[in-house]
């Protein structure tokens, strides 16, 4: 009688047809993908929620932190501990509001201008490598359907 257990294969399995037509499955690819592609393109220590918390400070500085949070579908907790690293990394500053003391408004400082202006550029050119399986007449398609499913599913989250 012949051994009738299996050996290991030199191949590991693929993921099973059931998970690879999740569409959560693929999102989460494509996001630790993207998280690699950024550390290596954009900013080993700046990260995305960060660098979208920048932006947000740049385009209406003074805004309040609980705006700014809405502004990049940050709930307030992440939002608070964000804007602290990027506080202490003296890349925006939190001065309290005149008019409510609870409320903390954020500026850039002139080193956050520098960290933004340079990552923007890099994250521009990660943008370009992203969608470059794309003609350049798709990419707006492709961004539509991706913010369309964005919106879809914090909708969801936000009816749980």
């Amino acid at each position: 009688m012949g051994d009738e257990t299996s050996t290991p294969t030199s191949t590991p399995p693929g993921p099973p047809p059931a998970l690879t037509a999740a569409p959560g499955y693929q999102v989460r690819r494509l996001y630790q993908a993207y998280l690699a592609a950024w550390i290596r393109a954009v900013d080993p220590t700046l990260t995305g929620p960060q660098f979208a918390v920048l932006q947000a400070v740049e385009a209406a500085p003074g805004s309040d932190q609980r705006s700014m949070a809405s502004a990049v579908s940050l709930d307030t907790s992440t939002m608070a501990d964000v804007a602290r690293r990027l506080e202490n990394r003296g890349l925006i500053v939190r001065r309290t509001a005149a008019d409510d003391g609870r409320r903390k408004l954020l500026h850039l400082t002139e080193e956050g201008e520098l960290a933004l202006q340079g990552a923007n550029h890099r994250a521009r050119q990660l943008d370009e490598r992203l969608l470059g399986p794309f003609a350049p007449e798709r990419r707006e398609e492709v961004m539509h359907l991706l913010t369309s499913l964005a919106d879809h599913w914090e909708g969801l989250a936000e009816d749980s």
